[in-house]
């Protein structure tokens, strides 16, 4: 069942509660939201440890554009208000760009006590291409002209979904729903910056003060796994764990007992990470 709980500039959030236990916040990635995209999935293995609550970010599924333009201390405001439905403070896990927007989040509020994230999508070296400076305003300009399709084309092509693939997803309803939610795709890239033109992660990116597990996928490709390295790098204090098999499109079976282990942690323990 849908609850709706509102943020600090009225915007209504649609959100989904599941399981009981201490709160957890799963936060998506670029197109996805409850029911479309990977949560849905991680949220049934993960509500037999934890009171689970998944949520529609701006823009997509249930919830609407926003009662003030987006930014990102907007979207930090939405997680907010979901922290504060689940009772006050919570676990956070994100993934891909929801993964930037989790330690975004987790340098401003003090709610979060503890931090997980897997395969933020910035490029820190040379393995990969870099993003054009540009490439914002290109997407800005696509959906400006009502071209959704080619929105979410040309980011498929960023992110290295080969043509035939692309062009075979547009044979399917996958595309529709994709198409549904191409104007929040500008979004998910502010939220990279610059961290996205080949260079380190400045040192002080964030201020992360909680428990934090930095996760990729060994089948990942090597520029999505040497950003993970580098975020750990940033992060003072946290874990780095490459899971063996995976990629982006991770399997919630392998990614499950690693979240459960990490935030079973502050059940046991009341000190920091050793």
């Amino acid at each position: 069942m849908t609850r709706f709980t509102t943020s600090a500039d009225g915007t209504e959030i649609a959100c989904s509660v599941t399981g009981s236990g201490p709160a957890l916040v799963l936060v998506d990635g670029a197109l996805c939201h409850r029911r479309f995209g990977p949560t849905t999935e991680l949220a049934s293995v993960l509500d037999k440890d934890f009171t689970v609550h998944t949520y529609d970010r701006r823009g997509r599924g249930e919830t609407g554009d926003g009662a003030t333009p987006w930014s990102l201390e907007r979207e930090v405001e939405d997680i907010d208000a979901i922290i504060r439905e689940a009772g006050g403070t919570a676990f956070v896990f994100g993934v891909s760009s929801g993964a930037v927007l989790a330690l975004e989040a987790a340098s401003r509020l003090p709610s979060i006590t503890r931090l997980a994230v897997y395969e933020a999508p910035f490029v820190v070296d040379d393995t990969y291409p870099a993003r054009p400076a540009d490439y914002v305003r290109t997407l800005e300009g696509l959906i400006a002209r009502g071209d959704r399709s080619g929105a979410v084309a040309s980011f498929m092509k960023l992110v290295g979904t080969p043509g035939f693939a692309v062009a075979v997803m547009k044979l399917t309803p996958v595309w529709k729903k994709l198409k549904a939610v191409a104007h929040t795709l500008p979004w998910d890239l502010a939220l990279l910056g610059d961290d996205g033109r080949g260079e380190k992660l400045p040192t002080g990116r964030w201020q992360v003060e909680v428990p934090t597990l930095v996760m990729d996928g060994g089948k990942s490709p090597v520029y999505l796994r040497n950003a993970m390295k580098n975020v750990a790098e940033v992060v003072e204090g946290a874990e780095h764990r490459t899971l063996p098999g995976q990629t982006h499109m991770y399997r919630s079976s392998v990614v499950a007992p690693e979240l459960v282990e990490f935030f079973s942690r502050a059940q046991r323990t009341a000190g920091p990470i050793a």
